[in-house]
């Protein structure tokens, strides 16, 4: 029993070692200021290991799925770059709608390199209408398939406002 715990207590400290380097070598970025922002900081808090905060960029929807399986989708994850298309933003009803089309660059453990292209809506509710506590910039929707590289070449054209 005491070589199994010995094994965990190292495998617990490797991962958390893994994630501490993830976050020295990249800045602190959390911006909810518009679509793109917050878009910028999913991918920021992935790429730092930080997948509750990448978690809750996501709306009451959670169009992702419950946490675990979110964060467990990011395991072979090594990095990820993400670029982002043209931005279409709307309003209607209240809310503020952000189209954000973007492709992402994903280095798997092992060097493994994928490419996936979608859009995320990000939504906020007018600033100007809404009272404490104040909710900024949420992702609503999110749709990625894998994709022929480059990351440059993935990006989609556009997507739509709800």
């Amino acid at each position: 029993m005491r070589i199994g715990s010995i094994i965990l207590t190292l495998a617990a400290l490797s991962a958390s070692s893994v994630a501490g380097l993830a976050q020295e070598s990249t800045p602190y970025i959390d911006d909810r200021s518009d679509g793109t922002a917050l878009v910028r900081s999913l991918y920021n808090a992935i790429n730092r290991k930080e997948y509750a905060r990448a978690y809750a960029y996501f709306g009451d929807k959670k169009p992702v799925g419950e946490f675990k399986a979110f964060a467990d989708g990011y395991a072979k994850t090594e990095s990820v770059e993400v670029r982002i298309g043209k931005v279409v933003s709307e309003g209607a009803a209240g809310s503020i709608y952000a189209a954000v089309p973007v492709a992402i660059e994903s280095v798997e453990q092992e060097g493994r390199v994928r490419f996936f292209s979608g859009c995320y809506v990000a939504r906020i509710i007018n600033p100007s209408l809404q009272v404490p506590p104040f909710t900024p910039y949420q992702i609503e929707t999110a749709r990625l398939d894998e994709a022929e590289g480059p990351v440059d070449k993935a990006i989609p054209g556009e997507c739509n406002v709800p």
